[in-house]
């Protein structure tokens, strides 16, 4: 028995109740995607009812027509936690229900309050350029000049509760620009921000080019995911991609930290086609939808990354056994047709496929939590005791 959750970072369906307090009223990713392209081509998607998830919100997406017979089963999912970034759409997935919204911080120079820098310079023996919020490659564009002469890292911020560090490989190696963020985790967890990120880049001005090596430092967890329920309950739990980092670890027995959509696809249809000794949750974040494509306001290149995976569904679908459960989502939007260059408050598509069973209506979910509480069910872990409220619905 197996269950896999592929999350299409970023693959909003359509504006939350709330999106006016976050300025994202009319955002949609999936249907204006559509729109710019002149119609979406995801045949396995639009098979498995992904036009279906979007008409439950009063939505026609353009290229991907209701289906009669849907081959998944199909539904939308509500945030319930206040924000828009990964952390807290992945931690919510997870069974997390935040309170309180990790801190963003004005996008104006000086982003970044003063004694945290000052904290972090004491610390680390460094000081800083930037320090304002600004497209990663548009900030080593201005700076990384300046940050060649002065051996200076680049802090800069974005819409999200993010804290991050541009660095030269000539400048800081890999090792070292990793070090710097684990002392900036340190010192950003008394400001509570919800992730530390490390941006190696490579080239000459003019030329510059981020690295793969990216990798995240997320908050500390307040208490147990559902990788660590369903690990107390006998289940492996693997991780594709950044999810590992993005739950510290916690929870997962083994992790893949495959750089992009095409290595992790590829990851996970090796993990489809093996056979593991044991029930087995794999946990997938396909990041190019968001980090290449939406950030930098891309259409095109949003739908040509969305029907790579679509291909890879073409492989994926009938390698699955009888009795696995493939769950396919999203964490949040970043509509790239819309204003500026953040995440999107927007509801997440919601495709569940089990072989040989009929898609039914999930309709309109009331919280990314569901996913936890199903999963739980699946592999009768007992339900999950979410420390938040309301504690989501298995479907």
């Amino acid at each position: 028995m197996r269950a896999f959750l592929l999350v299409i970072d970023s693959f909003g369906i359509g504006e939350l109740p709330d999106a006016a307090q976050y300025g994202d009223t009319g955002s949609n990713t999936a249907v204006h995607i559509g729109q710019a392209v002149g119609g979406v081509r995801w045949p396995n998607l639009t098979a498995l009812g992904l036009g279906n998830a979007s008409a439950l919100l009063g939505n026609e997406l353009p290229g991907a027509p209701v289906q009669a017979q849907p081959r998944a089963s199909f539904g939308v999912m509500r945030e319930v936690s206040p924000g828009k970034d990964t952390t807290t759409g992945h931690w919510e997935l997870a069974g997390f229900q935040l309170a309180q919204a990790f801190p963003v911080f004005p996008p104006a120079y000086p982003s970044f309050p003063r004694e945290l820098l000052e904290r972090l310079t004491a610390v680390s023996g460094y000081e800083f350029l930037g320090n304002k919020a600004a497209s990663g490659t548009e900030i080593i564009e201005e700076l990384g000049a300046e940050h060649l002469k002065t051996g200076k890292p680049i802090a800069y911020t974005s819409g999200d509760s993010v804290f991050q560090i541009a660095a030269h490989e000539d400048v800081l190696t890999q090792e070292q620009l990793y070090r710097l963020c684990e002392q900036a985790r340190t010192v950003c967890d008394d400001w509570t921000v919800g992730r530390v990120i490390a941006r190696p880049f490579r080239g000459r001005p003019g030329a510059f080019e981020r690295t793969p090596g990216r990798h995240d430092y997320s908050y500390r967890l307040p208490g147990p995911s559902i990788l660590d329920h369903l690990r107390g309950a006998g289940v492996e739990t693997v991780a594709v991609g950044k999810i590992a980092d993005i739950f510290n670890h916690q929870g997962v027995d083994v992790s893949y930290p495959d750089k992009g959509n095409p290595a992790c696809l590829d990851r996970t249809l090796g993990l489809v086609r093996a056979t593991p000794h044991r029930p087995q949750f794999v946990f997938v974040n396909l990041v190019d939808t968001d980090m290449i494509y939406g950030h930098r306001r891309d259409p095109q290149g949003y739908h040509d990354s969305v029907a790579a995976t679509d291909r890879a569904l073409t492989d994926l679908l009938p390698a699955l056994n009888d009795d696995d459960l493939l769950m396919i989502t999203a964490d949040h939007g970043c509509d790239p047709t819309f204003r500026g260059s953040d995440h999107t408050r927007e509801h997440v598509p919601l495709l569940v496929y089990r072989p040989g069973k009929p898609g039914q209506d999930l309709g309109i979910r009331q919280s990314f939590a569901d996913v936890a509480q199903t999963l739980a069910a699946w592999f009768g872990a007992g339900p999950y005791p979410n420390p938040g409220a309301p504690r989501g619905t298995a479907f």
